[in-house]
């Protein structure tokens, strides 16, 4: 039975809360005053305490500080007539579980004390995440999966060389990391480096920007201006989201591309520099190129090698040191000096997320989960809602019954009876449901053919047949999405990615059959 104690002045409140907690299931104490309160705090550990911050000959502020003292992890909600803003504010910056007002609410009490007693209970289950003493938090690139390593790879390839680089990949991703790591490991590293995104300034601004301007060249130009081109001479340039540029800023760009040469806005004087141009987007713009928007000739310049980054949810194994890096930083930021720990239920929703805002979100997510939590550990409540009810890209509430129909291995499974022959005719469509094809059979059929074959491994034969059809389908289940199988499958991306090469599946969503 889980403990409350109810520290109050006002007898009604008491008997309220002790009442109506103690027909629900709870050990109810209670206290008049601070001094008793704390008294029962050491001799009765209690799982919650409620406390009045208004209490006689006693602060309530003061005593929750006393309390923390003796149990550093005790989930506190206080209760109190006092409105003021301040008092709330203050509260909940030393560390109080939730502020509720009077009257109270017994309703919403229960649900505090429940919710209370599952993030203290949080607290004794081991952590999946434990961030300790500081370590190194500067800004640094974060991965250790297969496409994260193939990223780093380009960089190592191409930063050493006078090229100009354009970065691919979805809001978030890491665009601007990459140009800083292409810069650090270039032979430019000690010269002028300017990030300039194309996407927040008018086409006005970004061409005086980019190349300066002359005196009276435009209303507001009063004194003539060096461009960023003039200033990075020697060093390098980021043009974060290109695409957003207007043609006329395309023209200047690509001759200066072409020969390392430019005017300043309203001027006519030729200045020469040399640039080292690092341009990203998130925009296709070979289909820019075929709407007209984006010059094909610029597109040809600035590609001199192209570096890819992957979405979040396409390696999601880095969530994990993502997490642990972005909760580092936010600690620190947050002068908490406690150690910070994330559960292992709070890591899993964080895997199972889409992560439409990629990396940039997790790090967002992170601080917030930070900022929620009354304890040391991130539980799943501490997760915005839109994540801890997520289900999956186009999944329903009805979508586990759906995958149960498609796992069903009762019913008929498709095992083959075709010869173990490595042919283009072996292809044939995953079909989830079919209960019927002549290539197919059940699976007592199958352990009867195997058995009069006179089979001696028979137990890993149809082990293997079943988890060949367990991972085609749940692979066509999802679209060919190996991480979103993964979860599914409760097993790692790598194993996924192992048993596709083992059994030949096809992610095309069809599937090569063959023992």
């Amino acid at each position: 039975m889980h403990k409350v104690l109810v520290i109050d002045d006002d007898r009604s409140v008491r008997h309220l809360v002790q009442h109506g907690l103690s027909k629900v299931g709870y050990e109810v104490l209670a206290a008049s005053t601070g001094e008793i309160g704390l008294q029962s705090v050491a001799e009765q550990p209690p799982d919650v305490v409620l406390l009045d911050i208004l209490l006689p000959n006693a602060n309530g502020l003061e005593l929750f500080r006393k309390i923390r003292a003796i149990d550093r992890e005790l989930p506190i909600i206080f209760i109190t007539c006092d409105t003021s803003s301040n008092t709330a504010i203050e509260a909940m910056r030393l560390g109080a579980f939730d502020y509720l007002t009077k009257p109270i609410n017994l309703g919403q009490i229960e649900k505090l004390v429940q919710s209370a007693i599952a993030s203290r209970r949080s607290l004794d289950e081991p952590v999946a995440i434990s961030i300790g003493e500081s370590e190194s938090t500067s800004e640094r690139f974060i991965g250790s999966g297969p496409a994260m390593l193939e990223v780093f790879k380009s960089i190592g390839r191409v930063a050493a060389q006078n090229v100009t680089v354009l970065i691919q990949g979805e809001s978030g991703s890491g665009k601007e990391l990459v140009a800083r790591a292409l810069v650090e490991h270039s032979e430019r590293a000690e010269k002028p480096y300017v990030a300039i995104n194309c996407a927040a300034l008018p086409d006005q601004l970004v061409e005086s920007e980019l190349f300066g301007h002359e005196r009276g060249s435009f209303t507001g130009a009063e004194r003539r201006r060096e461009g960023k081109f003039q200033q990075c001479d020697g060093g390098t340039i980021f043009l974060d989201e290109v695409g957003d540029m207007s043609l006329t800023v395309q023209s200047k760009v690509l001759r200066l591309l072409q020969e390392q040469s430019f005017e300043r806005v309203g001027g006519s004087q030729t200045i020469t520099t040399d640039v080292r141009v690092i341009a990203a987007t998130n925009r296709n713009l070979e289909q820019m190129v075929a709407a007209g928007t984006f010059r094909e000739d610029l597109l040809y310049r600035l590609n001199g090698c192209t570096i890819t980054l992957p979405p979040l949810r396409e390696h999601i194994e880095d969530i994990v040191p993502l997490t642990e890096y972005f909760l580092r930083r936010a600690r620190k930021d947050m002068n908490k000096e406690e150690w910070i720990g994330v559960s292992p239920e709070t890591l899993r929703l964080l895997q199972n997320y889409d992560w439409p805002g990629n990396v940039r979100q997790l790090q967002s997510v992170v601080r917030q989960s930070l900022l929620n939590t009354p304890g040391t550990v991130l539980g799943p409540g501490t997760l915005p809602l839109y994540i801890s009810n997520y289900l999956g890209p186009d999944k329903t509430a009805g979508s586990n019954s759906q995958l149960d129909e498609q796992l069903d291995l009762v019913g008929s499974i498709g095992l083959s009876n075709s010869s173990n022959e490595d042919t283009e005719s072996n292809l044939s469509p995953i079909h989830p449901k079919s209960n019927s094809s002549e290539n197919q059979c059940s699976i007592r059929d199958f352990i009867e053919d195997r058995l009069k074959a006179g089979s001696t491994n028979l137990y890993s034969e149809t082990v293997r047949e079943i988890e060949r059809y367990l991972f085609s389908h749940v692979l066509a289940a999802t679209g060919g999405n190996q991480s979103q199988a993964a979860i599914l499958l409760g097993v790692t991306r790598d194993k996924v990615r192992d048993r596709i090469a083992s059994f030949d599946i096809r992610l095309d969503r069809t599937v090569r059959v063959g023992k």
